[in-house]
């Protein structure tokens, strides 16, 4: 699958989803990619919005930026003052609280594959965070 930012005669920009360049190439010939705002079927593709970073040009990685070390720094703040940390025993307080036998509360914890597949069976949703820590 391959994805194209394109934009029509009138200045248009849209994404396009494709197979491959030349699926795109034969939708183009055909007159089957069609703008979803003018219906111009006059499309071409530009050049794409994002980058992917190949190197630091700067002697400050990204990561360290002050406001991305600020936004985690408050992520785990929140964290750690509104969910309880129950560890690895993430998933069975999961199912006490699912099955009214504790009080239903914020956790926080680890689960294994095998007990995040069982939470999905017995229809506890939950999602995943990664383990995040600022080093000094």
């Amino acid at each position: 699958m391959i994805v194209y930012d394109l934009q029509c005669a009138n200045g248009h920009t849209f994404e396009g989803w494709f197979g491959d360049r030349k699926a795109y190439e034969d939708q183009g010939r055909k007159k089957l990619i069609v703008c979803p705002v003018c219906s111009d079927t006059s499309v071409a593709a530009v050049p794409s919005r994002f980058s992917i970073k190949s190197g630091s040009t700067t002697s400050q990685k990204d990561d360290d930026k002050p406001e991305d070390r600020a936004t985690i720094e408050k992520a785990l703040e929140f964290l750690e003052n509104n969910f309880e940390d129950v560890g690895a025993n993430f998933a069975p307080e999961a199912l006490k609280m699912h099955y009214d036998v504790t009080e239903k509360r914020n956790i926080r914890g680890t689960s294994t594959e095998t007990e995040e597949e069982m939470l999905k069976q017995e229809g506890i949703k939950f999602f995943k965070l990664p383990t995040l820590r600022l080093d000094s």
